[in-house]
C-alpha cells in the first residue's frame, strides 16, 4: 500500500513539475528575449519562442521517424543490405498487397459515402424531431468506444455456429429464427469485408451527423421560408439549398473520415487479424514488419501509406486557408 502511494505522489509530483516547468520555461525565454534584443528584432524571435518547442517536438517524433522508415524501405528484411526500389515494386504488384489496396479502395469509398451520406440525412430529419438532444446523443454513443472496444461487440454480434448448434451471434440468432441458415460473416470471403465496413460505418456516422447537424443549423431560416413560400419541396430545399450552402462542411468531414479509413487498422486485427482476403494496408504494414520481420517492406507500406494522406491533408489546409479568405 505504501509503495502505490509513493507511487501516486511521484506521479502527481511529475504532473505539478511538468506543468509549471513548461509556464517556466516559457516565461523566462520570453523575458530572456524582451531584455535581450532590441524592439525590431524581438518581434522576430517572440513567435519562435513559443512555436520552436513543438516543432522540436515534431521534427523529433514525426520528421525524423518518417525519414528513417523513407530510408528503410530501400533496404531488405534485416535493414542490412540494400536493394533499391525492389520493396515498392513487390508492394504494388504482389497479389496479395494488390488486395489490400482493393480492400482500401472498397472502404474508402463505402464508408465515407455511407457514414457522410447517412450523417448529413439524419442530421436533417433530427433536426425536426422534439427529442433532438437524446437522440443525437443515442447515435452519437459508439464514437465513446474505441475501436477495438465495437470490434469486440461486433465479434458477439457475428458469431457463428454450425446449423445444429444454438447460436450465440445476434444476427445469427435472426437469420436462424427467420429459418435460414446461419452465415459465417467473418469468414466468407464474399462478404467479410462488408461486414468489416458496417462496424466503420457504426462508428463514424454519429461523428459526421454531429458536425454536419452543426451546418444544417447555420442554414439561414429566411432562406428556408422563402424557398417554401416559393412552391419549392422539401426534397428540392434538401437537394438545391441545404447541400450547396453545407458543401465545405461536407467536404471537411468527408476528408476527415478518408484519413481514419486509411489509418485503420484496428478492426481488422482484431476481427480477423488481416487472414480470409480481409488485409488493409496498415494492417499488412504490421504483419509484415511483425510477423513477416520483413523491415524494408513494411517500411515501403508506410511510406506508400503517408504519400496516399498527404494529398488529402494539402487540399484539407488549402480548404481552409480558402474558407478564411472568403470571410
Amino acid at each position: 500500500m505504501d509503495g502505490n502511494i509513493a507511487l501516486i505522489l511521484q506521479a502527481l509530483l511529475a504532473i505539478f513539475l511538468g506543468s509549471f516547468g513548461v509556464i517556466a520555461i516559457f516565461y523566462g525565454l520570453n523575458i530572456l528575449v524582451e531584455k535581450t534584443f532590441p524592439e525590431r528584432l524581438r518581434l522576430g524571435f517572440l513567435p519562435w519562442i513559443y512555436v520552436g518547442p513543438s516543432v522540436l517536438l515534431l521534427t523529433v517524433y514525426l520528421v525524423l521517424p518518417a525519414l528513417r522508415t523513407f530510408y528503410l524501405s530501400f533496404f531488405g528484411n534485416d535493414s542490412s543490405r540494400f536493394v533499391g526500389l525492389k520493396n515498392y515494386l513487390f508492394v504494388l504488384t504482389a497479389p496479395d498487397t494488390l488486395i489490400t489496396f482493393r480492400n482500401n479502395l472498397l472502404w474508402l469509398v463505402l464508408v465515407t459515402g455511407i457514414s457522410v451520406s447517412l450523417g448529413l440525412i439524419i442530421a436533417v430529419l433530427i433536426d425536426r424531431v422534439k427529442y433532438e438532444q437524446v437522440a443525437k446523443s443515442l447515435i452519437f454513443l459508439p464514437m465513446a468506444i474505441s475501436f477495438v472496444g465495437a470490434s469486440v461487440i461486433w465479434r458477439f454480434i457475428y458469431a457463428y455456429r454450425p446449423a445444429d448448434a444454438e447460436q450465440i451471434g445476434l444476427l445469427n440468432a435472426i437469420v436462424t429464427g427467420l429459418g435460414f441458415e446461419p452465415v459465417g460473416w467473418l469468414v466468407n470471403p464474399a462478404i467479410n469485408n462488408f461486414a468489416l465496413i458496417a462496424i466503420m460505418i457504426w462508428l463514424q456516422t454519429g461523428f459526421c451527423m454531429v458536425l454536419l447537424s452543426s451546418a444544417v443549423k447555420g442554414v439561414p431560416d429566411d432562406v428556408l421560408e422563402a424557398a417554401r413560400v416559393d412552391g419549392a419541396s422539401e426534397i428540392q430545399i434538401f437537394r438545391r439549398i441545404i447541400v450547396p450552402m453545407i458543401m465545405p462542411t461536407v467536404l471537411v468531414v468527408s476528408t476527415t473520415v478518408i484519413v481514419l479509413v486509411l489509418k485503420v487498422f484496428d478492426i481488422v486485427f482484431v476481427m480477423t487479424g488481416g487472414n480470409l482476403g480481409t488485409d488493409v494496408i496498415a494492417s499488412r504494414m504490421i504483419r509484415e514488419m511483425f510477423n513477416f520481420r520483413n523491415y524494408g517492406r513494411g517500411s515501403a507500406i508506410a511510406v506508400i501509406l503517408l504519400i496516399l494522406v498527404i494529398p488529402v491533408m494539402v487540399a484539407n489546409i488549402r480548404r481552409f486557408r480558402q474558407q478564411e479568405l472568403n470571410r
